[in-house]
């Protein structure tokens, strides 16, 4: 799998190159700004792109501007968004995308395995969201909201959906049976007033549309 990189740190964007190639995937090109990586992006083709949300001059949101306007040269194409810390307004900008894009905290990148699936994720037309986010999402709504109706599982279940993750994965991750974790989902989503979907991203977006309504 081709990747480009797009971080202006330098001992990061070296680090992450690295931190890839030893996992198996070939790295394009290593851009330290949005000018940089537009120009690699057409020269070279990558399957999918790692982009940090803050770059060069301003370090405000070059990089999502960045994303977005990848996403509009080539429909579709993988964008994963690096940030040092939650940015709800961004995250809720991103995952209207519902395909083919990930929100994920720096400090994940150290966590190898988690990083890797994700990315792998994103490149084949999934979503990906930090749990950080996601517990930041789900911790906002007010006392009113519908997710009061939820059971503590359901909301485990849910946080999951969220990230991205397929009901296989959840079933490992909590240690439950594939009936057990399907009937979860069917709760929350008649608890939500939400159709189920069998697309893993249409999920997470109609999930997320609720959350961020």
């Amino acid at each position: 799998m081709r990747v480009l990189i797009a971080e202006d740190d330098v001992l990061l964007r070296q680090g992450l190159a690295l931190l890839l190639e030893t996992e198996g995937f070939e790295v394009v090109g290593a851009a330290h700004d949005a000018t940089t990586f537009h120009k690699l992006l057409e020269e070279r083709s990558p399957d999918v792109a790692v982009v940090d949300i803050r770059l060069p001059p301003d370090y405000n949101d070059e990089g999502l501007r960045a994303a977005a306007q990848a996403r509009q040269r080539f429909p579709g194409f993988p964008v994963l968004v690096l940030s040092a810390y939650v940015e709800s307004g961004y995250a809720t900008e991103l995952i209207s995308e519902a395909h083919g894009i990930g929100y994920l905290l720096k400090d994940r990148v150290g966590e190898v395995a988690e990083f890797i699936e994700a990315l792998t994720r994103v490149a084949r037309g999934g979503v990906a969201l930090d749990p950080e986010v996601v517990s930041h999402l789900l911790g906002g709504r007010s006392r009113g909201d519908r997710l009061e109706a939820l059971t503590p599982r359901e909301l485990e279940v849910l946080g999951l959906m969220a990230e991205g993750h397929g009901n296989a994965r959840i079933c490992e991750l909590l240690g439950l049976s594939t009936p057990a974790v399907g009937k979860h989902i069917g709760a929350i989503f008649d608890k939500l007033g939400l159709s189920p979907s069998d697309s893993g991203h249409r999920r997470v977006q109609a999930v997320l549309a609720y959350l961020n309504r």
